[in-house]
């Protein structure tokens, strides 16, 4: 079935919208009680949170920005990279699923990183990969337990959503390849999928519920807290 070109829109917006709310989700700490927006009120204080989180959005902007085909592929290789080097990290966790589910994203993002990297070269030899790409996952080596997994969470549902509106503008302006084309689909469509999980998995275990939303009204957010507290906020 076609799409039409407003619901199109809308769904970019969406997007868009669902990043800008992740800095808006509140920090899992004992009592719960945080109210405080801002990247700050996610991690305890903004110097424990990755790079991105301090100052302004264009930090996590930056890699969704990659306007060309040879952009993308050299952006989105440093961005699976990263995300590589942290799922390597869920083979500590204590969990099965999220063992599993790091073992998923190594093989499946190493799997594009390698056809990134030879379409790169075939295509585009003058593209360097030297992105300036800056870290949106934080050092998870020194965690363990449910440190360990609800940090990979939060930081993962960002880096993902990165990825998606990467995509998602690569496949708005037209890819020069088919393949990349394909390629841009399916990291689009996965990491969505995998965005919905990591938020189910942040609720059932720490009891973080986040549902980014319109509410009805263009340039709106919202945001659950900690089991049922909803505020809304200007984009």
């Amino acid at each position: 079935m076609k799409r039409s070109p407003i619901l199109v829109v809308i769904l970019i917006v969406a997007v868009v919208t669902a990043a800008t709310a992740l800095g808006a989700l509140v920090a899992n700490r004992g009592d719960n009680t945080s109210t405080q927006m801002g990247p700050g009120m996610m991690y305890g204080d903004s110097s424990s949170a990755p790079d991105w989180w301090n100052g302004s959005w264009s930090s996590m902007m930056g890699p969704a920005a990659a306007a060309s085909e040879p952009e993308y592929l050299a952006a989105m290789v440093a961005h699976h990279q990263e995300a590589v080097a942290a799922a390597r990290e869920l083979a500590r966790s204590d969990r099965p699923q999220m063992r599993a589910f790091g073992e998923s994203i190594v093989k499946t993002q190493t799997s594009q990183i390698e056809q990134m990297t030879e379409w790169l070269a075939d295509w585009y030899p003058e593209q360097s990969t030297a992105v300036d790409y800056r870290p949106m996952m934080r050092d998870l080596s020194g965690l363990s337990g449910d440190r360990l997994d609800r940090t990979f969470l939060r930081d993962m549902i960002g880096h993902h959503m990165a990825a998606v509106m990467m995509s998602q503008r690569l496949l708005w302006r037209r890819a020069d390849h088919e393949d990349v084309a394909r390629l841009a689909t399916r990291i689009r469509d996965d990491q969505h999928a995998e965005i919905i999980q990591m938020q189910h998995w942040l609720s059932r275990w720490f009891g973080i519920d986040w549902s980014p939303g319109m509410g009805m009204r263009w340039g709106m957010w919202s945001v659950e807290t900690p089991r049922g507290h909803v505020r809304n906020g200007l984009l």
